[in-house]
């Protein structure tokens, strides 16, 4: 069964606050796009092309640099799109900010360790909020389209809140100012996403 390109769940302009309307068209229709039609022609009549898009990260080493980059560009592109929300913006509640203020100190200690991540990637990749394997909230980053639930990630563990850091994400509002884009990214996240992921991995 081949990968097909996700709906978004809100309009290409509902996030305007943050993202304008051509970037996450062109984001979503292109680029994302490109990464589920490489991937289904990278993994096409081998044994993988049944297997879930969780197994084929989770068993990447076994696999060629074409379902890295584009097995994870589809991945992280799926999840991406539901951890931003035009109702998003505000804090955690709940268990979920406990745990963020009991392992970073406070929230804003936790936003300042995200937003270093994503600034201090050098190049493109990913800035991420993960569960790891100990039931500890971590933030890590990662290159080009790898993430945490790779086999070959540096730290592994279960994303709940990531960013794309890419300039494609991003150029066509802030131009080169990624830290412009970061900051923006906190009034769209999807608290209720994050929590509903960060819920399954504990």
């Amino acid at each position: 069964m081949a990968f097909q390109l996700p709906d978004l769940p809100y309009g290409y302009g509902d996030l305007e606050k943050s993202i304008d309307a051509q970037t996450m068209e062109l984001h979503h229709t292109k680029h994302h796009n490109t990464y589920v039609t490489k991937l289904n022609d990278a993994i096409k009549d081998s044994e993988w092309d049944d297997k879930s898009i969780d197994e084929i990260m989770a068993n990447i080493s076994k696999l060629p640099t074409a379902v890295r980059n584009n097995g994870g560009g589809h991945y992280n592109h799926d999840l991406f799109w539901k951890l931003m929300s035009p109702n998003g913006g505000g804090k955690p509640s709940g268990a979920l900010a406990d745990d963020i203020a009991s392992t970073f100190g406070s929230f804003d200690d936790f936003v300042e360790k995200f937003n270093n991540a994503a600034l201090t990637r050098f190049g493109s990749g990913w800035a991420w909020l993960i569960v790891d394997g100990n039931g500890k909230l971590q933030v890590t980053s990662t290159p080009n389209q790898d993430n945490p639930v790779m086999d070959i990630a540096e730290v592994k563990g279960s994303p709940i809140l990531g960013l794309d850091v890419w300039e494609h994400a991003y150029y066509l509002r802030y131009q080169n100012r990624r830290p412009d884009y970061v900051n923006a990214f906190w009034d769209v996240v999807n608290w209720d996403e994050v929590v509903k992921r960060y819920n399954a991995a504990k």
